[in-house]
């Protein structure tokens, strides 16, 4: 019997989302690329949409709050999967 992983990554927009975002991949880099890429863009939003421009600390913490939102499952998959 063959085997192999995926990647299940979810990610929500805040402690109590009850419907975050789900991907599965093939590789631990495509998830990991997706992560960094995702969390890029949400931190991005915030900036543009902020009245008042955020410090270096400000804006270290918000990447921090939003990598805490994250779980990555490692799935391990049989042939009958595949």
């Amino acid at each position: 019997m063959t085997s192999s992983f995926s990647y299940k990554v979810t990610y929500a927009r805040d402690s109590l989302d009850p419907n975050p975002t789900v991907k599965e991949f093939n590789f631990e880099e495509e998830a990991q690329d997706w992560i960094h890429e995702e969390v890029a863009r949400r931190v991005s939003f915030i900036m543009e949409h902020n009245p008042l421009p955020l410090s270096d600390g400000e804006l270290e913490s918000l990447e921090e709050i939003e990598y805490s939102m994250i779980n990555i499952t490692k799935l391990f998959l049989t042939k009958e999967d595949i």
